[in-house]
């Protein structure tokens, strides 16, 4: 079946899994907006006051609910109003995939109306980024992007689209949801290595970061405290 790359954006998003997504309309996402409208029905949209507040509104939903978080914003400005939303959830290690728009290909470089290399300015915030040149390349990159924000320690991806891409028309094929990349075994003689510098402390405590709560090992974490006498 041969759709609009804005359609195809929509159809691999409710293909991943994603029910809700946040974000605010522009030109350079019009098409992606008029997808959504005419799948309402399969996928929410929940539209901000600013595109900030769409990106932390996609952070909290993660948090909440596990899933991976979506927002959705337009060139330029719109852009770049993600970067402390994308930042928030990249320190905090929240999966978040953020789809911004951006001018056609061939006006690229060229200091176009509201163009800002938005890849370049998250590189330092994201897991991955991605600029999407060819539409036949649509679906598969959204798809590596659910999949590298969910996998190892979660985070964000942000996918830029330009807009001719949007419109040009392919071939999609719906496909199973992309699965976590699996965890590698731990290392048993390093573990034991870590449980003698244990037992060898004299007054131990444990530091531990969000992993313990997005993998609840909350009781495992309570378990090893007891067992050394540590804070």
């Amino acid at each position: 079946m041969k759709l609009k790359g804005a359609q195809i954006i929509v159809e691999t998003l409710i293909e991943q899994g994603a029910s809700t997504v946040f974000g605010y309309p522009g030109g350079q996402v019009i098409d992606i907006y008029d997808a959504l409208y005419l799948a309402q029905d399969r996928i929410h949209h929940i539209i901000t006051a600013h595109e900030q507040g769409a990106a932390h509104a996609a952070d909290g939903y993660a948090r909440a609910t596990g899933e991976v978080g979506v927002v959705i914003a337009t060139s330029g400005p719109g852009a770049t109003n993600l970067v402390t939303g994308i930042a928030t959830a990249y320190l905090d290690s929240v999966p978040l995939v953020a789809i911004t728009g951006n001018v056609p290909n061939s006006l690229i470089g060229r200091d176009s109306f509201q163009e800002v290399d938005i890849t370049g300015v998250t590189m330092p915030i994201t897991k991955h980024n991605f600029l999407v040149k060819r539409v036949e390349d649509l679906a598969d990159t959204i798809r590596e992007a659910f999949r590298i924000a969910k996998s190892g320690r979660p985070g964000p991806v942000l996918v830029d689209i330009p807009k001719d891409v949007q419109n040009a028309l392919y071939e999609y094929t719906a496909q199973a949801p992309a699965a976590k990349n699996p965890v590698p075994a731990a290392n048993e003689s390093e573990i034991e290595k870590a449980a003698e510098m244990i037992l060898a402390a004299e007054k131990p405590y444990i530091y531990i970061g969000g992993g313990a709560i997005t993998d609840n090992a909350g009781a495992e974490v309570l378990a090893l405290a007891e067992k050394i006498d540590a804070p």
